[in-house]
């Protein structure tokens, strides 16, 4: 595709309230290479201290719908999502990419790992998503 569609495709996520909210960046955005960052502020912490884990399922959703996104150029929705729960983080930055697994013509099926700065792994998700076909 067209490195026009890439960017069309970029811009819907970065131009998302929700995306900026949270204060998520984009890092890479190409073809199947997409590469997210989250600087933890101190909204985003649980009662322990550390990164809430919806914030986790929040940040691989993403990476996963953005992965998709940049490989089929459609929409997609979530249909299902687990997330593993690995290695708590309290500050700094998270950092996600993620990679389709299977892809057929209604469903996707994508893989996402979220990593501290050292690359220690905090969390590892795996989701179906629906593509949206006009």
């Amino acid at each position: 595709m067209t490195t026009k569609v890439i960017d069309e495709v970029r811009e819907s996520f970065e131009s998302s309230p929700f995306f900026s909210h949270i204060g998520f960046e984009i890092l890479n955005f190409e073809e199947g290479n997409v590469y997210l960052k989250l600087p933890i502020k101190e909204q985003l912490l649980n009662v322990n201290g550390t990164l809430h884990g919806g914030v986790h399922a929040t940040m691989l959703d993403l990476i996963l719908g953005m992965a998709i996104r940049s490989t089929t150029k459609t929409r997609c929705t979530t249909i299902n999502l687990n997330v593993n729960y690995l290695a708590p983080s309290s500050s700094g930055d998270v950092f996600a990419k993620g990679r389709i697994l299977q892809q057929g013509y209604r469903t996707v099926t994508a893989e996402g790992e979220l990593y501290d700065p050292e690359e220690k792994m905090l969390a590892k998700g795996v989701g179906t998503f629906k593509l949206i076909r006009d």
